[in-house]
């Protein structure tokens, strides 16, 4: 009788890896800009996000395969070999997507980008697991593999009329070691699938991460500069009034949700800040 209700309360959790989730990786909009993701956190060190030739940077849709690979990490147990199988069909419809030849294409895009984009750190990556920052680089997958279905099974295509040779197949992603490590150190942060897939738009949910990661230390407030925030997000706007503008309809989405208590843009002098006041954490 237990074991039914425990599989459902792990379906619905997204663990994921603190040290990453303080650091920018997606774009906040699925724009052709190639250009390289420089980020200098608080503590020290650099971090680049650094896309393969002839590619663009993660996005929005990558955002959420990344969310919900690991969402399937962690139900499966965090197996050893960081291993998640599944089909593209399945992982696409489990993210709310319309399912049709255009998102199987988006999506086997996202992967070789979560592949291929390679995130550099001069000692600005924690390493729990060690204990000290990481100065290397690594790739959110460390390998893609999908295969298309046996002949015996296109009698399915029938369901998929928009697709010719891009049928569904299977899939199978490693994690990366470094990801994997940081999980298995405790050096985490929870997420509730329900509440990031129901948030609409990709500022929101990338807003939510950041949230969760700072609560234990925002009790319940948290406040930091707006020019911050949009180096750490990220987000390309740098002017007060653009930045207020893209941000605002993201707090009220997550003051609907419960996520936030309130959310307030507050001029000291020159500078801008943001002030969070933390709902209460997701069970």
């Amino acid at each position: 009788m237990n074991v039914p209700a425990r599989r459902r309360i792990t379906s619905r959790t997204i663990q994921l890896d603190r040290s990453l989730e303080l650091l920018p990786v997606f774009r906040l909009s699925d724009s052709a800009d190639e250009a390289a993701i420089s980020y200098e956190p608080d503590t020290g060190g650099r971090w680049r996000v650094l896309p393969s030739p002839g590619e663009r940077l993660p996005g929005t849709f990558d955002q959420d395969v990344y969310v919900e690979l690991l969402r399937r990490y962690h139900e499966a147990g965090n197996p050893t070999d960081g291993a998640v199988s599944f089909t593209l069909h399945a992982l696409l419809r489990s993210m709310g997507r319309r399912v049709d030849g255009r998102t199987y294409e988006q999506l086997r895009s996202a992967l070789t980008r979560l592949l291929r984009t390679t995130l550099e750190s001069d000692n600005a990556y924690l390493d729990a697991s060690a204990g000290t920052t990481m100065a290397g680089s690594f790739s959110v997958l460390s390998s893609v593999q999908i295969d298309r279905r046996r002949f015996a099974e296109r009698d399915q295509l029938a369901l998929f009329p928009a697709m010719t040779n891009n049928e569904p197949g299977d899939a199978r992603v490693t994690i990366a070691a470094s990801i994997r490590a940081n999980i298995a150190a405790g050096n985490t942060v929870l997420l509730s699938s329900s509440r990031y897939f129901a948030l609409s738009s990709p500022v929101a949910r990338r807003v939510y991460r950041l949230l969760e990661v700072m609560r234990p230390h925002a009790m319940p407030h948290w406040r930091i500069s707006l020019d911050r925030l949009a180096d750490q997000l990220p987000l390309v706007q740098r002017f007060p009034s653009h930045l207020q503008r893209v941000l605002q309809p993201a707090h009220e989405m997550l003051v609907a949700a419960g996520i936030l208590r309130s959310a307030a843009f507050v001029q000291d002098a020159r500078m801008w800040y943001v002030e969070y006041v933390l709902g209460p954490a997701p069970h």
